[in-house]
C-alpha cells in the first residue's frame, strides 16, 4: 500500500497515471502534480471514468525546489515520479533529498541552455542519496528503460559476454500531420539535431547530426525501414555495466516527410536554443516552434500503425558466437483505446509504472543512484508482459 507523487501531465503522465490506477494493491493513493492545474484535473476524470480510482491533483512548479518540498512534506508520497521535463530533474532531486523521498525519472537531466544531455549531473547525486537513506532510479521509460533491461536480461541468460549491441527504435505510425513530434516538440528536436555518438573500443566516436544510416527489416509484417544513427542516453550507462562490450549504437526511423520538414526549421533558425531579439523581447526559437506545433497529446486519436523498439545484440555463449534480437511491438490504437494516448508515450508511460512498482514492492530497493540495469531484470520483464507491453526474443542465425 503506498502513495506514489506523478510530477508531469502531459501525455506520458496520463499514461502513467491511467496504469498506476490498474494496480490499486501496490499504488493505493496516486497525487498528480503539474505547472497547470487544469490538465491534472482532465486526466483525474479521464482515471476516473477509466478505472474507478480517485486521484488527487496539484498545482505546482517542478523548477521551485521550495514548493516541492512543501508538497512532499504535505501529502508524505513513498515515491515521487518524474515525467516532467527533463530541464527539471535536478530541481526534483534537491526536493527529494531535502524532503527524504525516493525519485524516478525517464529521461536524464539536460541543461536548458545546451543541447547535450548526459547522466554525470545526476549521478553526481549517488554519495548524498546513499547517505540520506534513498534511492533514485533513473531513466525508467522505454529508451531508456525497457532496452537496458532487455540488455541485462541477455546478459543474465543468454550470453556470458555481450559485444556488440544495436538499440533499434522504430515508430511505424502515421498521425497524419505535416509535421508533429511524438512527445515534446523542445526536447525531441534537440535530441535529434545534436551531433550522433556511438561506442566502439573503448572509445566515443561522434559523427554528424543523422548522417549515418541503415535498412532494417522489422518483424511482424512492419517490414524494412531506413534508420538513422543517434546517441542516446542508455549507451552511456550500459557501457559501464554491461560485461564486454566492444561496441553500442542507437538508432531511430524517420520519415522522408519529417526530415525535410526539420532541415528546412534547422535551416531558417527555428530550432535554436539560444535566445533572440524579437520586437524589444528576447525569445527562444525553438520554444516558438513548440508553440505553433500540434499538442503531442493531440495525436492519440489521430495515430495509427505500430512502434517496434528492441535491442540485437551479438557475443559469446561457452565459447559460441551467438545473435539475439529481443523487441516489443504495440499498437497505437489499442494505446489510445486502453488510456486514450498514442503508443510512444505508451511505451514510455508503462515502463514508469512498472520501475516504480519494483521500488515500492521492494523488488529493486537500495540507497543510491542507479540505472536500470543495475537490478534482477526477471520481475521486471515478467511486468512487461503483464502490463501491456509484450515482448519477443529471437535467436538470429
Amino acid at each position: 500500500m503506498s502513495h506514489v507523487l506523478i510530477i508531469g501531465a502531459g501525455g506520458v503522465g496520463s499514461v502513467v497515471a491511467h496504469k498506476c490506477a490498474q494496480v490499486p494493491e501496490v499504488f493505493s493513493k496516486i497525487t498528480l502534480a503539474s505547472r497547470t492545474l487544469s490538465k491534472c484535473e482532465a486526466i483525474a476524470a479521464s482515471v476516473k471514468e477509466r478505472t474507478g480510482v480517485h486521484i488527487a491533483t496539484e498545482a505546482l512548479d517542478a523548477d521551485n525546489v521550495a514548493a516541492t518540498v512543501a508538497l512532499l512534506e504535505r501529502i508524505k508520497p513513498d515515491l515521487l515520479l518524474n515525467v516532467a521535463l527533463p530541464y527539471q530533474d535536478l530541481p526534483l532531486m534537491d526536493a527529494c533529498l531535502q524532503a527524504g523521498v525516493d525519485y524516478l525519472d525517464t529521461a536524464n537531466y539536460e541543461p536548458p541552455d545546451v543541447a547535450k544531455f548526459e547522466y554525470k549531473w545526476q549521478w553526481a547525486y549517488r554519495e548524498r542519496f546513499q547517505q540520506k537513506g534513498i534511492m533514485a532510479l533513473l531513466g525508467s521509460g522505454f529508451d531508456p528503460g525497457v532496452t537496458n533491461v532487455f540488455t541485462a536480461w541477455a546478459a543474465k541468460h543468454h550470453f556470458d559476454e555481450i559485444h556488440q549491441l544495436d538499440i533499434i527504435d522504430c515508430n511505424a505510425g502515421d498521425h497524419g500531420q505535416a509535421f508533429a513530434t511524438n512527445f515534446n516538440p523542445e526536447i525531441n528536436i534537440r535530441e535529434i539535431t545534436q551531433r550522433g555518438r556511438y561506442f566502439e573500443h573503448g572509445e566515443w566516436v561522434e559523427t554528424d547530426p543523422l548522417s549515418w544510416s541503415m535498412n532494417f527489416d522489422f518483424p511482424e509484417g512492419i517490414g524494412p525501414k531506413k534508420c538513422y544513427l543517434m546517441f542516446h542516453e542508455e549507451l552511456e550507462s550500459l557501457v559501464q555495466n554491461i560485461k564486454g562490450l566492444k561496441r553500442a549504437r542507437f538508432w531511430m526511423t524517420f520519415s522522408e516527410q519529417y526530415l525535410t520538414h526539420l532541415r528546412v526549421l534547422e535551416n531558417v533558425g527555428m530550432t535554436r536554443i539560444d535566445p533572440v531579439p524579437y520586437q524589444g523581447k528576447e525569445i527562444v526559437p525553438i520554444q516558438f516552434l513548440k508553440a505553433v506545433l500540434p499538442e503531442p497529446a493531440s495525436l492519440g486519436p489521430l495515430t495509427k500503425g505500430r512502434t517496434c523498439i528492441g535491442c540485437l545484440m551479438r557475443g559469446v555463449k561457452n565459447g559460441q558466437e551467438k545473435q539475439l534480437y529481443i523487441y516489443n511491438i504495440c499498437s497505437h490504437e489499442e494505446a489510445f483505446s486502453e488510456v486514450g494516448s498514442q503508443a510512444i508515450s505508451y511505451t514510455t508511460g508503462v515502463p514508469a509504472m512498472i520501475g516504480a512498482k519494483m521500488m515500492l514492492e521492494g523488488k529493486w530497493q537500495r540507497p543510491g543512484v542507479w540505472n536500470m540495469e543495475e537490478f534482477d531484470p526477471d520481475p521486471f520483464m515478467a511486468d512487461l508482459n503483464r502490463h501491456g507491453l509484450p515482448w519477443t526474443v529471437v535467436e538470429l542465425p
